[in-house]
């Protein structure tokens, strides 16, 4: 047997060593390299990723050593809100950022909560402050509707709303800002650094305070649409009620509003506002804050403004006594104000109704004719004020705002200047054909408005019946020069016409500086300052900074021409072109006013209690079709009026008749009225009529007709002059056998 050595085990030869080709040395390389970078890269990039933390964290933190207490950052406002109260002490509008005062997470409605989650952040409990989950979908939504990445959707938690709400810390500074709308527009604006800079603030609020303190803060510093800022105020605003006390259909269209607030504030577009709040009650049921009962209750019953939200009244009137404030105390406030005015709600909605009736049905459809209404005490305190067919806050006001020619409702006051040098209502001028040459202009022959003419006719009847060539004329006659210091006296201040054509309201005026002009007819004489601020104080304050501003001024004309002027404006509206403005069972004196193609059409008259005024016309001057100041105009005056002396017992107007009309006595205190309440005018018979007049004189001085009359008819029951109830047939016969002696029948 045959041995050897190595232990009688085998070995395989070794396999010859394969050759690399030049791809595999090539590829061999590639792959040393990326090695290689990617070692590099790791050894980079956990030192920098590292190093990019403690920055972070260190930015993160210092800024969380900033922030102030919570409680500091829920009222950051930087401007004040102004309350404007009306007659009654009730609020009807808001200016400036209304604060209803501080709310927390806990203390609001627990369906408001639920609801502002549920629409703006649905991981708020869980997430550090950033949710990459909601930005990634907000990236996607964006890209796939070909916008940009941050464009449009932003998926920002609450937490980085809050961030920008308080300008990631930088507080308003006038000197960097021009105002707060700059200041605001700045800090929303959005750019991949700004991005950055909320995300750092948002960790650091995540780090300072509980998610409790972040919500409270965001609910407290969200704008809620018509200047509301935080959920108090807006449920205040809109429901009348506080954020604790909503429902889930009105915690539903609060929470609506944080997508857009002007647009979805229910004051602006109340349908709009519930079908966005649909969608947020679908969001609730959805993630389990409302169960399928609540969510269909909700739906069923959609929130509503509470009745002085929806009433919306007074806008042009609110904005006017905020143009009027001292400007530190009203847009440009920085306190909490609080304003008393002379607004009273009845009436505004007597006036908003009324011009609402008769474009309704008496202005054709499509119309762009505009009107404007006024109504104040004798005193000026201006009562409602409508400054256009969309009244409305921030709209144009064309009661105080537009300057329009007066036309014939400036005659009162060419009238007011003859009775005040002592000319009485029965006096006469001419109508007769007039041409006059002006310096520099030619000749100038008024006509007009029928193309015909009078003769010799009354003051009376020339006012009644707004003929031109007679108030052309008186003013000729009294002096233009009076004629303007009276209309300046009364507040037509301005570039009052020149010329002759001054008497026919050549000169512009507002429809507030005219209105306020006829009340001071109304108050025998007296000029008026127009105002609507009684008081103003700020919140918390027991004593006003200011008071009324405006009432009754100097004298401008007498008592007796003032009260000659309303018997001669009564007459206007009795049998004169102010017929359409008559209500029956109250006096009432007034003027038309149309001017020269028609372009502007007025109406401005008075009851004792109050003196309203309307104006017509388009606002490009466009000319009216078939409307003078005694068709629409008066027929909207009376709309109003009517509404307005709804429920008030009847005054008689404060005027002083003539000693005699064309036909015959007056009677105008009524002492010989038969039961339709009409005055005793006369007996028709010239002769009787004088005689009466000779035998007694005025009824209303003659103490011996007073007592003929008490004897007669008993003593007059009431203030003076009285309104005599319908007499029975004696009283009749006494009076026919009176008449008979005095005719010689």
């Amino acid at each position: 047997m045959r041995g050897g050595s190595g232990g009688g085990r085998r070995t395989r030869a070794a396999a010859p060593a394969r050759r690399r080709g030049p791809v595999g040395w090539l590829l061999g390389l590639l792959a040393a390299l990326v090695r290689a970078v990617l070692g590099a890269v790791w050894a980079v990039g956990w030192r920098a990723a590292v190093l990019g933390g403690l920055i972070l964290g260190g930015a993160v933190a210092w800024q969380a050593a900033r922030l102030p207490p919570a409680t500091e950052l829920v009222d950051g406002r930087a401007r004040g809100s102004v309350t404007l109260l009306d007659r009654h002490g009730e609020p009807f509008a808001w200016r400036g950022d209304q604060f209803g005062g501080m709310v927390t997470a806990d203390s609001v409605s627990p369906h408001l909560r639920n609801a502002v989650i549920a629409t703006e952040d649905r991981r708020f409990w869980w997430h550090p402050g950033l949710d990459p989950q909601g930005i990634a979908g907000a990236i996607r939504i964006n890209l796939s509707a070909g916008r940009g990445a941050f464009e449009g959707h932003g998926g920002s938690t609450i937490t980085q709303q809050t961030a920008k709400l308080l300008c990631i810390g930088r507080p308003f500074d006038p000197e960097r800002w021009a105002d707060e709308a700059a200041y605001e527009a700045d800090c929303r604006r959005t750019s991949l650094w700004r991005k950055a800079e909320e995300a750092i603030y948002a960790l650091a609020m995540e780090l300072r305070y509980s998610k409790e303190e972040i919500l409270t803060i965001y609910l407290n510093r969200a704008y809620l649409g018509a200047g509301t800022r935080g959920f108090e105020a807006a449920a205040r605003r809109y429901f009348d009620k506080g954020a604790a006390e909503v429902n889930p259909a009105e915690a539903a269209m609060l929470a609506g509003l944080l997508r857009a607030p002007s647009t979805y504030a229910p004051t602006a577009n109340l349908a709009r506002s519930q079908d966005r709040a649909r969608i947020v009650v679908g969001l609730m049921e959805e993630q389990g804050y409302l169960t399928a009962a609540q969510a269909e209750e909700a739906r069923a019953n959609p929130a509503r403004l509470s009745p002085r939200a929806s009433a919306r009244s007074g806008g042009a009137f609110a904005d006017w006594v905020m143009d009027t404030g001292p400007e530190f105390f009203t847009s440009g406030t920085t306190e909490d104000v609080i304003i008393r005015t002379t607004l009273d709600p009845r009436i505004q909605r007597a006036a908003e109704t009324a011009l609402r009736t008769v474009f309704e049905t008496r202005v054709r459809a499509g119309s762009q004719a505009q009107a404007a209404i006024v109504v104040m005490s004798a005193d000026g305190a201006v009562r409602a004020m409508v400054g256009g067919r969309e009244d409305g806050a921030g709209r144009f006001n064309r009661a105080t705002m537009a300057l329009r020619q007066t036309g014939s409702a400036f005659k009162p006051f060419v009238f007011a200047a003859a009775l005040d040098l002592g000319l009485d209502p029965e006096d006469r001028v001419d109508d007769t054909p007039l041409c006059m040459t002006i310096a520099g202009s030619g000749q100038w022959c008024p006509e007009n408005y029928d193309r015909t003419f009078k003769g010799r006719i009354t003051l009376t009847q020339a006012l009644a019946e707004s003929r031109n060539i007679p108030a052309v004329l008186l003013s000729e006659q009294v002096g233009r020069d009076r004629v303007r210091a009276v209309a300046e006296g009364f507040g037509l201040r301005g570039d009052l016409a020149l010329g002759p054509a001054l008497a026919l309201g050549a000169s512009e005026s507002t429809l507030l500086r005219m209105t306020a002009a006829y009340a001071g007819i109304l108050n025998g004489g007296s000029a008026v300052a127009p105002y609507g601020l009684v008081e103003l104080s700020l919140l918390g304050d027991e004593q006003p900074v200011m008071g009324v501003g405006g009432g009754i001024r100097d004298r401008v004309i007498s008592e007796r021409a003032a009260q000659e002027l309303v018997w001669m404006m009564w007459r206007v509206v009795e049998e004169g072109t102010g017929g359409r403005a008559r209500i029956p069972g109250w006096q009432i004196a007034g003027k038309t006013g149309t001017t020269q193609a028609a372009r502007d059409a007025w109406f401005i008259g008075f009851s004792a209690d109050y003196v309203t005024g309307v104006w017509m016309g388009y606002d490009d001057n466009t000319p009216l079709t078939g409307v003078t100041g005694g068709g629409l105009p008066a027929e909207i005056w009376r709309e109003t009026m009517v509404r307005v002396l709804e429920d008030i017992p009847p005054r008689p107007l404060p005027m002083t008749p003539p000693r005699g009309t064309p036909g015959g006595f007056v009677d105008p205190g009524g002492l010989l009225a038969d039961g339709t309440g009409e005055p005793f005018r006369g007996t028709g018979d010239p002769a009787v009529d004088a005689a009466l007049e000779a035998a007694f004189g005025p009824l209303t001085t003659d103490p011996a007709l007073d007592a003929a009359l008490e004897s007669a008819f008993g003593p007059p029951e009431g203030a003076a002059p009285p309104p005599r109830p319908a007499r029975d047939a004696a009283q009749d016969a006494v009076l026919d056998a009176l008449i008979s002696i005095l005719s010689g029948q």
